[in-house]
């Protein structure tokens, strides 16, 4: 038994049954189960819409070789009821009867993929070799590079966190410092960097036992070329969560004050569907998510933003707006669509894919957009290979579904100066965990939100190195965006037939740097900006727009504290005034990367802290062992 399933695109129309003997050239994927339940896919024709694709299963994605398909005749239509029948190796599944076909049409002209060349495509390059496989991955305000691993996947001797400096990348022992305090796993914690006046950077949650617990800060110090000497600090017996929690997420409300929100006690063990806040409040309270508890286990490491209404969550393959005061449900959204052929695909850990928020603009009236992209289905791991998009404080938001040009699990994005964004790693079939999702994704996929919808992704230049589960990509202060990690089996042996433990850090440089534009350079003295206030500075550019870049910090391809804004900004001569954005609900209090840039091409960035610090967390913890960096 078989039936025949057409790979879909963002906007279809309908379901037809023809009877695939007379239908030669339709484009479907033969589709179909072995008795021992391995599901296998073979793509047999072409399109019965006589439509130019640049790619297809199993041909190629080469644009010089572009596949035509036409069809002889207009075939004759059947009932859906005809094909009906259990496939023998799974009967979860209807593999139909009498050679039946399925497929569906546009509603609207199909995606479009560009395929630049040359410095177009941007470039992958080895930026360094690593002395650990990282968990987390954040640029501190002083440059440097954090990174935190797990236990079990740096050398024996390791103590879990390192430092590099970008300044030193040709002198590798001095470029990477060895740092300690760290007295819990980070395995699986979330991390941000504070609004304190020095920003701090914290992990919060781990694994296992006090680990779940941790609270770790770290006071960044040092300058390029010039070793830092402050390290972690943890005090696991009075500092801790109120609850244990693995894959947790974290994020700095528009008080100042720290969200973390979900997460499990163990492995294959009950969910925490709550939240707390940091600092405690009296005894400190948890907040009761029923939403989390229902959509366990697919929820993990839920993607938080601050919106001008409260909190929006996407989790699973829902989202929905808090109330940021009360936690309680202001607004659910449209559930997200996930694959084609199976709805309840989702987006977050353990089906993992992607999200950021889109480009504000000033005056910041228009609502905020966010981005999704990749993840996977629970029934079987057959990845994702779409985005979707929504303002979720629309009046009436809706998905749109943009396919990208292959599946993707456990990707990675990063929002560019230009607005952008770049989608990298990840693997073509499973989900996130130690051996359970393979087939890299060795490009890089350019995506730009200023274009019309279906024609807004470019596939940029490959790397050679597999970049699966615990894998990470930052934007640096230079422009470039940082690749680093792998993690795909958790075992440092590295055992035969596997994808290895991955210690290479790359660069994906994008084209705005290769164009052989000469990149503008800007100087300012005010760093600390009040919202609303006008900022001074200087700028070589005579055409100036600059853009501001929350600081992140990735693991599990959330891009904790990501935010991307355009403020207004004037200019006479070299002498120029950015406004900043109005309030906390347009742009959370933190530290940012401002760029100036001239057409595409960003300058070297400079970090800018916006909206002080109304929680004072520059005043906690106050216990033994914390320096504190004050307000």
């Amino acid at each position: 038994m078989r039936r025949f399933l057409v790979l879909l695109s963002a906007n279809y129309l309908g379901l037809m049954l023809l009877d695939s003997n007379t239908v030669p050239n339709a484009v479907c994927t033969l589709f179909f189960f072995q008795n021992t339940n391995v599901r296998l896919t073979i793509s047999v024709c072409g399109d019965v819409n006589n439509i130019e694709i640049a790619s297809a299963p199993g041909t190629s994605t080469d644009p010089n070789n572009t596949q035509f398909y036409t069809r002889s005749t207009i075939p004759a239509t059947y009932d859906d009821s005809e094909c009906n029948s259990q496939c023998t190796g799974n009967t979860s599944y209807y593999c139909g009867s009498g050679s039946k076909l399925t497929y569906y049409t546009f509603t609207t002209s199909p995606v479009k993929w560009n395929f630049p060349t040359g410095a177009a495509a941007g470039e992958y390059s080895l930026l360094i070799g690593g002395v650990t496989v990282p968990l987390i991955t954040a640029q501190a305000i002083t440059g440097k590079v954090t990174f935190i691993e797990k236990s079990g996947t740096g050398n024996p001797n390791g103590t879990g966190a390192y430092e590099l400096d970008l300044s030193q990348i040709d002198n590798f022992d001095n470029a990477w410092r060895q740092m300690t305090g760290l007295k819990t796993d980070v395995f699986c914690a979330a991390g941000l960097t504070l609004p304190d006046k020095v920003g701090r950077q914290i992990t919060v949650g781990g694994w296992a036992g006090e680990s779940n617990y941790g609270i770790r800060l770290y006071w960044p110090d040092g300058s390029d070329g010039v070793k830092g000497t402050n390290e972690w600090t943890e005090d696991p017996t009075n500092l801790q969560l109120l609850v244990p929690r693995w894959y947790p997420s974290a994020m700095i409300m528009a008080n100042g004050s720290i969200l973390v929100v979900g997460g499990e006690i163990g492995q294959n063990a009950a969910e925490q569907p709550n939240l707390e806040l940091l600092p405690r409040t009296g005894g400190g309270n948890l907040v009761d998510l029923d939403f989390l508890e229902r959509t366990a286990p697919f929820n993990l490491y839920p993607f938080v933003l601050v919106v001008p209404s409260g909190i929006f969550i996407l989790y699973y393959n829902e989202a929905r707006i808090l109330d940021e005061n009360t936690f309680a449900t202001i607004k659910t959204l449209p559930n997200l669509p996930g694959a084609v052929n199976d709805p309840t695909g989702g987006r977050s850990y353990q089906l993992q894919g992607s999200m950021v928020a889109l480009p504000q603009y000033a005056p910041f009236t228009d609502p905020l957009g966010v981005l999704a992209c990749g993840g996977s289905t629970s029934g079987g791991g057959f990845s994702i290979d779409n985005c979707v998009s929504t303002q979720p404080e629309a009046d009436n938001p809706q998905w749109t579904i943009e396919r990208m040009p292959s599946r993707r699990v456990m990707p990675c994005m990063a929002g560019l100066p230009d607005g952008t964004y770049l989608i990298a790693n990840g693997g073509q079939h499973g989900v996130a965990g130690f051996g359970l999702g393979g087939s890299p994704n060795y490009n890089a996929i350019l995506y730009d939100p200023t274009q019309p919808i279906n024609e807004r992704m470019s596939v940029m230049a490959n790397t050679t190195v597999a970049r699966l589960y615990h894998s990470e990509a930052i934007v640096l202060l230079d422009g470039r965006v940082m690749i680093s990690g792998s993690d795909p089996t958790g075992d440092y042996s590295n055992p035969p037939g596997n994808f290895p433990e991955e210690y290479r850090v790359e660069v994906f440089t994008p084209p705005y740097l290769l164009s052989g534009a000469a990149r503008p350079t800007f100087s300012i003295t005010n760093k600390d900006w009040a919202y609303g206030t006008a900022i001074s500075f200087t700028s070589s550019a005579s055409s100036t727009k600059v853009s501001l870049l929350g600081s992140v910090s990735s693991t599990h391809g959330n891009s904790m504290g990501q935010r991307t804004l355009f403020p207004a900004v004037s200019c006479a001569g070299t002498a120029c005034t950015v406004t900043v954005p109005p309030n906390a609900h347009v742009c959370p209090p933190g530290w940012y990367m401002m760029f100036v840039l001239d057409g595409p091409t960003p300058s070297v960035g400079q970090y800018v802290r916006i909206g002080g610090d109304p929680a004072g967390l520059g005043n906690w913890p106050n216990l033994t062992g914390f320096a504190l960096p004050g307000v």
